[in-house]
């Protein structure tokens, strides 16, 4: 069912119509919003439909709307899930793009210099630039970001300069086009026809937008006049449609004008004679030579090629911002009227909090070592008044709110009552001296009746050793700890709800976004241990992870009941009560959360196709048994195949491999990275 709203460019596909608490809690906080509240918090339970919420309010408001996770799984879970809700309009995807990023670092102790290496994923750079083209471009977009969001990217105002607008019958001469093509940073290339390239062929003129995932743009010139403008397919050549104008965004988020790079270059030598001259004054001969030697070299690429490595060291003077300025981020470029929504906001506000001060220690040997100028301090993230100072208006969503949300929010908006009328589990507390010898009971009867389980401990000694323990007693068991990588952790959560095992054991990580209805059992090892793990909200949120399964429980084993124990359990007894009085006031027989096994991980990805196809089940199997890394070398290798068989004319042989990067992309992001506006 499609929903639409008064002077709402959104289409809601609604599978459902709101329930529980869900109609109260977006009418309260879009009549907030409209009231002109700063802050507000969605206090949703897990389970109750939040993100339904939140599409349901960015709907109705009409407005753009940013929402910020505090990690990439739970990003790309958000994505997935609001491209479900708004197929017709702009979801948009905006995460770190490094598959590996070591920074530049100085440890004087050890007079070690370790220079940038970084792996740049370009899918998600792609749908980084498409991010930013759908705010320039569109009132109905979403962006879903994680803090990448407050780090610094290209000056809004540069960028806009930049984009080369097209239109039918305008003037424009090819070697026009071709300049400033390349002072967009895009490269010719007339055999290699890929993202950020263009090709020319007598008066046609091909671009590959560097931030569209599969149409690229022919166009084609008459006497120094734009005769026509047509959408085409990169692998076939198959023209898609007309069109009376197109614009081109530049290739990169730090691509400026000439003329603003060489009045950058004149302030960075201007800077660089200053620093010197401290350095000779203080005696700092190793130091001066350093970095006038580095600065120099930059220098010099900017000057003849427009860029150099690590140009976002000079940022600042690249934007004309003053010292101690913020840098330019993704959150410029959001309209003032914009939405901002911060999921899991315990975490990703004290998130956003700490990226400045890590960030500020290492760049302070790097500048009093001379490995930078003082100016490259200024490429950073924000800080968090910095943050503050541009934040729309903002919903908080969680479960725990932190003091953050209490101390800010105009109104708490509780989302209690779930639409499946499941109810929080219950709570019981047992002896710590029996524990594991209990868990292995507890999980033999959940095990017998196809149920799931987490088991969470306070170290990773204590995880192996459980999990050593269970598999020698016939239990089919994984253990969950920091180590693992995003993907592979996906694919653990998805192999237990799948049940190829039962039993899933770790520390911090089965707290936030971990969506597992198959889950009737949680049980909190050494619970009476106050601290973080052991917290009233670390609590709430590992006791909320078995609040999808009708015979949802919850097992706190210790010998004392803690005041973290005592609120944790008194706030999951209130929910419970009230959710109860609910269903029996509205007649609800609660029913236990349906969730198809491929929505973890498969984000958008549609797998109707796959599910006719059982090679292509098998071929998805296998890419879940691999390992990141070897993925990679796949993908570049499919990658490789298919534009040799489109050279070739090979068009069916290249579409089919074609397909198959996409299922090795959904597999690696979450997501196929295709969107509705290119």
């Amino acid at each position: 069912m499609i929903v639409t709203f008064p002077n709402s460019p959104f289409r809601l596909h609604q599978p459902f119509l709101p329930a529980g608490d869900q109609p109260q809690a977006i009418a309260k906080l879009v009549e907030g919003i409209n009231d002109g509240l700063a802050f507000q918090t969605l206090l949703g339970v897990t389970g109750s439909g939040k993100t339904y919420t939140m599409a349901n309010v960015i709907a109705q408001l009409g407005r753009p709307a940013m929402i910020m996770a505090p990690n990439k799984t739970l990003a790309a879970q958000l994505y997935a899930e609001m491209r479900e809700f708004f197929p017709e309009n702009s979801v948009e995807y905006f995460v770190s793009y490094y598959d590996y990023y070591q920074p530049e670092a100085y440890v004087p102790a050890r007079d070690l210099f370790i220079e940038k290496d970084s792996s740049i994923n370009e899918h998600i750079e792609q749908m980084r630039l498409s991010a930013t083209k759908a705010l320039l471009e569109r009132n109905d977009s979403i962006i879903v970001a994680t803090v990448s969001a407050i780090y610094g990217i290209g000056d809004p105002g540069d960028y806009h300069k930049m984009i080369l607008h097209l239109r039918q019958g305008e003037k424009l001469s090819q070697r026009d086009a071709i300049q400033r093509l390349i002072a967009m940073q895009y490269d010719r290339n007339e055999f290699e026809f890929k993202r950020g390239v263009f090709r020319v062929r007598g008066d046609v003129l091909d671009i590959f937008p560097a931030e569209s995932a599969e149409h690229a743009v022919r166009i084609s010139l008459f006497d120094d006049e734009v005769e026509s403008i047509r959408l085409f397919d990169p692998l076939t050549g198959h023209l898609l449609q007309k069109l009376p104008r197109f614009t081109v965004y530049p290739s990169s988020h730090y691509v400026t004008p000439r003329s603003t790079t060489l009045r950058a270059i004149e302030a960075i030598k201007i800077e660089l004679r200053e620093r010197l001259e401290e350095y000779y004054r203080d005696n700092k001969l190793v130091e001066a030579q350093r970095l006038e030697q580095r600065t120099r070299f930059d220098l010099e690429m900017m000057n003849e090629l427009g860029f150099c490595k690590g140009i976002e060291n000079y940022s600042r003077h690249l934007s004309g911002r003053k010292p101690g300025e913020p840098p330019p981020t993704l959150i410029d470029y959001l309209p003032s009227r914009a939405l901002m929504i911060i999921d899991e906001s315990h975490v990703t506000i004290p998130q956003i909090g700490g990226m400045y001060k890590g960030d500020r220690a290492r760049k302070e040997n790097l500048v009093n070592y001379g490995f930078r100028l003082p100016s490259a301090m200024d490429n950073r993230p924000l800080r968090f008044d910095e943050f503050e100072h541009i934040m729309r208006q903002t919903v908080f969503v969680s479960a725990t709110p932190a003091d953050y949300e209490q101390q800010h929010q105009g109104q708490v908006v509780e989302q209690v009552v779930r639409p499946t009328g499941l109810v929080d589990p219950e709570i019981e507390v047992r002896p710590v001296a029996t524990q594991v010898d209990d868990v292995l009971s507890e999980i033999t009867k959940r095990v017998a009746v196809n149920e799931r389980v987490l088991v969470t401990t306070l170290t990773k000694r204590m995880s192996e050793d459980l999990t050593d323990y269970l598999s020698e007693h016939g239990v089919k068991v994984r253990y969950l700890h920091s180590d693992v990588d995003t993907v592979e952790r996906v694919e653990i959560i998805r192999d237990l709800r799948l049940g190829i095992f039962d039993v899933l054991v770790g520390i911090n990580l089965l707290r936030e976004g971990l969506d597992i209805p198959e889950v009737s059992l949680v049980a909190v090892l050494d619970a009476d241990k106050e601290g973080f793990l052991r917290s009233e909200r670390s609590l709430i949120q590992t006791i909320g992870r078995a609040a999808r399964n009708l015979n949802g429980r919850a097992i706190l084993y210790a010998d004392r009941i803690t005041n973290s124990m005592r609120r944790a359990m008194d706030e999951t007894d209130r929910r419970r009560h009230k959710q109860v009085e609910y269903n029996l006031e509205h007649g609800i027989t609660p029913r236990g959360v349906v969730k198809g096994i491929k929505d973890i991980i498969e984000g958008a990805y549609d797998m109707e196709s796959a599910q006719a196809n059982h090679k292509v089940a098998q071929k998805m199997a296998s890419y879940h048994a691999k390992d990141e890394k070897t993925l990679t070398k796949e993908l570049k290798q499919v990658e490789k195949d298919m534009l040799t068989a489109a050279r070739n004319l090979e068009f069916e042989r290249a579409a089919e491999l074609r397909d198959e990067l996409r299922r090795l992309k959904t597999v690696l992001f979450g997501a196929d990275g295709t969107h509705d506006d290119e």
